[in-house]
């Protein structure tokens, strides 16, 4: 039996299109980069998260020399969230990034770990995120729900 998952998101041709909150989010993302550390990739990416008692947390990523070791941005933010506030659900999150050298101007997308740590917090609080994702110019990308980015990611159901 062949099936479909189709699902819709908002393409918009720059970050004045956003709600004055989501653009601020985007604002946070996009300083947020100035905070890592990505001595060996040189790909500073940022995330800020609304949360619902309206508080906006940043985080980004931070690299070892030890590859394995560092933690993208959108995990380091998760972290902080779950740890300073535990019984918060997250309203929107907002990445973005600056490679050095090279121009920001379209989405950048969550890695796959990252997109299944955000399923997994998603599916903690069963409450959708939304996510914004851009660069420091150009185009933006918004979608409903952290299970647009990963389908049919694991949701520890089967371990039940």
């Amino acid at each position: 039996m062949q099936q479909k998952f189709e699902f819709e998101y908002d393409l918009l041709d720059d970050s004045n299109q956003l709600s004055l909150a989501d653009q601020a989010l985007l604002a946070a993302a996009k300083k947020a980069t100035s905070t890592a550390y990505a001595p060996y990739s040189h790909f500073n990416v940022g995330a800020a998260a609304r949360l619902s008692n309206n508080d906006i947390i940043i985080g980004s990523n931070q690299e070892s020399a030890s590859f394995p070791v560092g933690i993208c941005a959108e995990r380091a933010l998760l972290n902080s969230v779950g740890s300073q506030f535990p019984h918060d659900t997250i309203h929107t999150i907002a990445i973005s990034y600056e490679p050095l050298g090279k121009p920001s101007n379209e989405p950048i997308s969550p890695c796959g770990m990252c997109r299944q740590s955000l399923l997994d917090y998603e599916n903690r609080f069963q409450s959708p995120i939304k996510i914004i994702m851009a660069g420091m110019s150009g185009k933006v990308m918004v979608l409903k729900s952290a299970t647009h980015l990963l389908p049919f990611g694991f949701d520890g159901a089967i371990l039940k």
